[in-house]
C-alpha cells in the first residue's frame, strides 16, 4: 500500500466521521441504523419552529459539486405544529460536508537511546526520544494552513481529481456499510 494510497484512506476516514460528527451535532437526537440497499441512515428528532421533526434521514451518495464535498440523499418524517397538527415530509436533500480538520503530519523522529561520554561528563537517555509534529489546519491557524499547504506541494494532481477520488472513497465505503 503507498504513502498516498494511505493518506486518501485516512482523509476518507475522516471526511466520514466529520460527516457524521456534523449531522449529529445538527440534530437533537439520532440513532444510526443501516438498510439492506447500502444507505446509511440515521433516526432524527429536533424541537424547531414551535412543533417537533421526527424522521430518518439516508445518505445515498457523495458527488463533488462544484468542486465542493455534499453528501445525497433522502428525509421521510413527519412534522407536528404546537397545535397538533401532523404533516407528512418526504425531500431529497444535498447537504455540505464542512468543518474538516484533517492534519498534516510534518515530521516523525525517533532517537534511540543516547550515551555520551563528554571528557568525563557522561549524559545518559535510556529510553528512545520520539518526536511527532503535526501541522492542524483550520481557521486562524495560519502556521498549520501554512505547513500543510507546503508539505501537499509534492503529492501531485489537482484539487479535482483528489475530490473525484474522495467522492469514489465514500461511496465505496456507503456500499460497504
Amino acid at each position: 500500500m503507498t504513502q498516498i494510497s494511505m493518506k486518501f484512506r485516512m482523509t476518507t476516514l475522516a471526511v466520514l466521521f466529520a460527516f457524521c460528527t456534523m449531522m449529529m451535532a445538527s440534530t437533537g437526537a439520532m440513532a444510526a441504523s443501516k438498510t439492506a440497499s447500502g444507505q446509511s441512515s440515521a433516526l432524527l428528532t429536533s424541537n424547531i419552529a414551535g412543533g417537533v421533526l421526527n424522521g430518518v434521514v439516508s445518505i445515498t451518495n457523495f458527488v463533488n459539486q462544484n468542486g465542493q464535498l455534499v453528501a445525497q440523499g433522502t428525509f421521510n418524517g413527519t412534522f407536528t405544529s404546537a397545535a397538533g397538527v401532523v404533516t407528512t415530509l418526504s425531500q431529497a436533500i444535498t447537504a455540505p460536508v464542512t468543518n474538516l480538520a484533517a492534519s498534516c503530519p510534518i515530521l516523525s523522529l525517533t532517537i534511540g537511546p543516547i550515551n555520551l561520554d563528554i571528557l568525563g561528563l557522561v549524559v545518559t537517555v535510556p529510553n528512545p526520544i520520539v518526536l511527532n509534529i503535526t501541522a492542524v489546519p483550520g481557521a486562524g491557524n495560519l502556521l498549520g494552513n501554512l505547513l500543510c499547504a507546503v508539505a501537499n506541494l509534492l503529492n501531485g494532481g489537482s484539487l479535482s481529481g483528489i475530490l473525484d477520488t474522495l467522492v469514489a472513497d465514500l461511496n465505496q465505503i456507503l456500499a460497504a456499510l
